[in-house]
């Protein structure tokens, strides 16, 4: 029995667009089985997928459709692995929320490149598993902070476009149209080496997040669509200077609540984004540290919905007042306490 465990991860922290992430205590696990002594498996590719959790009613459970399967299928085939070992039986849990800004997708690719490297005996470090998770999400962002933990910054060098144009690479299905993953009979080229690179920051123990979930998706193709092809001179400074502080004001101990909510204001994404989540500039401007004490800083969480509240205390005031906010805008939503996950993805084999 295999078992892999990846948290979620909350994207942007505010001016920090694309470029930092930050990984959090709601898990997708996976729990492998592998019988040998089946030698002919009925189940396509060897592997019998099988789901409960976060919509479970919506998630594709053929392993060429589903991400996971897609993304280990990548990983082997890479390897000169066509199917997976038999017979392989794959049972997701997932608690992370789809669509709402909390990493699931990143989350998925992260499992499923874990998933190809176990099943398969690749023997591949964590860099080079991220190699390939950057090969299937371009956005370093939510699967740097899920592969590694705590709070992230990351960047992606530019590849070449014959490196990304294979059509036997799957894409996260965030991504725009072909999803990729054609088995065309080929072995996919492996990935560059060392595409992603990452540094952990610190984080300061007394701070929490809370995350308020509202009961519909965003995708982040559509939230990616609002956005501007271009930004103004002084917009990129102002979440740039913002940026600077805020890496360094997160760890420090006890957290300075005025410094930290004033460098989590941002004009690159969330501006743009008012018109999918309904009340959400109010949110954003009224929930302040005077006006809720114990609040440090409140943002989108990634492409949203969900809103990311970082806090030291007053944790259900808090929450309490933002689902208030959203039930006038005729929005219902869940809500918990979320602590950073340290320790990113984990893999027990038993």
């Amino acid at each position: 029995m295999i078992t892999i465990r990846v948290p979620c991860s909350s994207a942007n922290i505010g001016p920090g667009f694309d470029v930092v992430g930050l990984s959090l205590s709601i898990w997708l696990e996976l729990q492998i089985n592998i019988d040998r002594t089946i030698t002919s498996s009925t189940h396509a590719l060897n592997c019998r997928v099988t789901y409960e959790g976060e919509g479970a009613e919506n998630v594709p459970l053929h392993a060429e459709h589903n991400l996971i399967t897609r993304a280990a299928l990548y990983v082997l085939k890479c390897h000169s692995q066509r199917i997976f070992p038999s017979e392989t039986q794959v049972h997701i849990i997932n608690m992370i929320p789809l669509g709402r800004g909390l990493g699931s997708s990143g989350a998925a690719v992260v499992a499923g490149v874990m998933l190809g490297n176990a099943v398969g005996e690749l023997g591949l470090s964590r860099d080079r598993m991220m190699d390939y998770c950057l090969m299937i999400e371009r956005h370093p962002d939510n699967v740097m902070a899920a592969m590694f933990g705590g709070f992230v910054g990351s960047y992606l060098k530019e590849l070449d476009p014959v490196d990304m144009e294979r059509k036997e690479i799957p894409l996260a299905e965030v991504l725009p149209e072909p999803a990729g993953g054609e088995d065309t009979g080929l072995r996919p080229p492996e990935p560059p080496l060392g595409i992603g690179h990452y540094i952990k920051f610190g984080w300061a123990k007394e701070i929490k997040a809370i995350a308020i979930i509202p009961q519909f998706e965003v995708s982040t193709a559509t939230a990616r669509s609002v956005l501007p092809k271009m930004y103004s001179r002084e917009d990129l400074i102002f979440n740039l200077q913002r940026l600077a502080v805020l890496t360094t004001a997160l760890t420090r101990s006890p957290p300075d609540a005025d410094l930290i909510f004033q460098a989590m204001q941002d004009k690159v994404h969330q501006p743009y984004r008012k018109g999918l989540i309904p009340g959400l500039p109010d949110i954003l401007a009224s929930v302040t540290p005077i006006s809720h004490p114990g609040l440090l800083g409140i943002c989108l969480s990634g492409a949203g919905p969900t809103i990311l509240a970082l806090a030291t205390h007053n944790f259900e005031a808090i929450a309490e007042e933002i689902l208030v906010r959203f039930k006038h805008e005729g929005v219902t939503c869940d809500w918990k306490v979320l602590e950073p996950a340290y320790e990113g993805a984990q893999i027990v084999v038993s």
